[in-house]
């Protein structure tokens, strides 16, 4: 049985809520170590003890991504106790236009790829080199459906996320016949960040049932875990289309982004685009 179909030692990053935590819940079980990181210590204190009393052995770390020391050190040190089957980068934030639509602040726009981007980047150069010399092991990347195609009201988001999935690409091409790599890409699930997100959220699903597509995607060892398939099939169409066509389809999914504790102090000392 391959490592993707009943991986044994497990890292997730972003684990506090959302997706993170949802899988975490989902690969608890005996027999299983954990590796769960997040920077919400109240959040990441429920999702251990849930993984914990589901019987799996769990290690956590409370730090940023941002951290790449800090990261790098946690990371390496859990693959030495545990040699890592699963890598899941996933912590990740969001943000978008001001009121009124004006443009991003700057700092928030520079924040939101250092986590997202930046962050997955530092998460992977950790362990790839170890995982490739085993020879053995999965490296699954979360991005988004804005990822595949940028909404408008989210210009950075959709850069970062888009940059994920070419990483990702890329990752696969190079690490093939060694090391599984798999692209996630969301529509709209439950969860904190979700929350913020004042706009049409189509068939959004709970972050247990993503979870769980993501983890039989996992399994199959998909190169792409693309859904809801009714957003899915539109957005292929969108990037086959001519631009004016996809920018009416896009139009219906305007939005506002409730700002995290971290932006809104931004906009408060910040001045937009330079």
């Amino acid at each position: 049985m391959s490592a993707s179909a009943d991986p044994r030692s497990i890292v997730i990053t972003g684990a506090s809520s959302g997706i993170g935590a949802a899988l975490a819940r989902a690969y608890a079980a005996p027999g299983r170590v954990l590796g769960l990181t997040g920077r919400d210590a109240a959040r990441l204190a429920d999702t251990v003890a849930a993984a914990r009393a589901a019987g799996a052995e769990v290690v956590e770390g409370l730090f940023d991504v941002r951290e790449t020391a800090a990261l790098t050190a946690w990371l390496q040190a859990f693959d030495e106790a545990h040699p890592v089957d699963l890598l899941v980068s996933n912590a990740g934030v969001v943000t978008g236009l001001q009121a009124g639509r004006s443009a991003e602040v700057t700092e928030s726009a520079f924040r939101l790829v250092d986590v997202n981007l930046k962050g997955a980047i530092a998460t992977v150069s950790a362990l790839v080199e170890r995982m490739r010399a085993r020879r053995r092991g999965h490296i699954v990347l979360v991005s988004s459906l804005a990822g595949l195609y940028a909404h408008p009201d989210l210009p950075s988001y959709s850069a970062s996320k888009a940059a994920v999935r070419f990483y990702g690409d890329a990752l696969r091409q190079w690490l093939k016949g060694s090391v599984e790599v798999t692209v996630v890409c969301p529509g709209f699930v439950t969860s904190p960040m979700s929350s913020r997100h004042i706009g049409p959220k189509p068939f959004e699903i709970s972050a247990d049932k993503a979870a769980g597509l993501i983890r039989r995607g996992i399994a199959r060892r998909k190169a792409l875990i693309a859904f809801p398939w009714p957003l899915v099939l539109p957005i292929w169409f969108a990037n086959l289309v001519p631009a004016r066509v996809a920018d009416f389809f896009m139009g219906g999914f305007a939005a506002e982004i409730e700002p995290d504790a971290e932006t809104a102090r931004e906009r408060a000392g910040g001045t937009g685009a330079p």
